[in-house]
């Protein structure tokens, strides 16, 4: 199989795992666990698989967060609630936000069941060794409810290849911050993205110093040609090493389960990603 149908469908798909991040259910989900508002309800829902888990497990998944904003969260979420409670809560709050923004007719139609197929194949098929934040959600049981079961399914997948990732930056001599850094070097993200992982202005300027010694960016912090190249290898090692659990679905399988959740990760997009001034 072309790797670059791996990229492919995790770009498409990304919006219906992240609905859980970004949409307004999300908050209620924390509150309802008892958790103050802020990032500690995201680290701690994240890291809720993988049971009460200290801040430096957090550190190593999570990869490209300021390692004092996590140790700022975690473990002291776990005063707060239990990974059991607050993973009940957030799976609430994936029903609600999905029945909301997509409606009771689709999530209960057959595309959105054969989808659910589709994505559970491959998911069942992904190995955990590596892969720590994949294994902790893979210990979790599957729900009941087609809707469900395909956001669980397209979470697994997700948080296989984020682990992937990591390990491609890894092995291109990335630190968390330079990783973030080159991201926004290429145009991945908006600079204001940034401010969501709270590097200070010194570790920043550090990174940059680093990449910039390495002929990966120029003096405005924008990626060389040596750098976009360097960048997307690491692009091409993760879709390597995600693809493999793909292969159970097959290039056509892969292009069906696309095609089904295209339409509904556009509705998810434009109620959890603000419009572009």
């Amino acid at each position: 199989m072309d790797p670059v149908i791996a990229r492919k469908l995790a770009r498409t798909a990304n919006p219906y795992p992240s609905i859980i991040f970004l949409a307004a259910e999300a908050e209620t989900a924390g509150d309802a666990a008892g958790l103050p508002r802020g990032p500690m309800s995201y680290f701690a829902g994240r890291a809720a698989p993988m049971g009460t888990v200290c801040a430096e497990v957090v550190i190593a998944t999570f990869y490209n967060f300021q390692p004092d904003l996590i140790r700022s969260c975690i473990p002291a979420a776990w005063s707060y609630t239990t990974p059991v409670d607050l993973l009940g809560h957030r799976l609430a709050a994936v029903d609600v936000a999905l029945r909301r923004v997509l409606g009771d007719e689709v999530i209960t139609g057959p595309q959105v069941a054969e989808a659910a197929r589709l994505a559970r194949t491959a998911a069942q098929a992904c190995q955990p060794e590596g892969r720590a934040l994949f294994a902790g959600h893979a210990s979790l049981p599957w729900p009941q409810e087609p809707h469900l079961d395909l956001w669980h399914s397209l979470t697994l997948l997700r948080e296989h290849r984020g682990d992937g990732h990591i390990i491609a930056l890894q092995t291109a001599g990335y630190s968390g911050c330079e990783a973030l850094l080159m991201h926004v070097a290429v145009g991945g993200v908006p600079r204001a993205f940034v401010r969501t992982r709270a590097w200070s202005a010194e570790q920043w300027a550090t990174a940059a110093d680093s990449l910039r010694s390495r002929g990966l960016i120029d003096a405005g912090e924008i990626a060389t040609e040596q750098g976009r190249a360097h960048r997307e290898a690491v692009e091409e090692q993760t879709d390597l090493l995600s693809v493999g659990p793909l292969e159970a679905l097959g290039a056509e399988g892969c292009l069906r389960l696309r095609e089904l959740v295209r339409p509904w990760s556009v509705a998810i997009a434009a109620d959890i990603y603000p419009a572009a001034d």
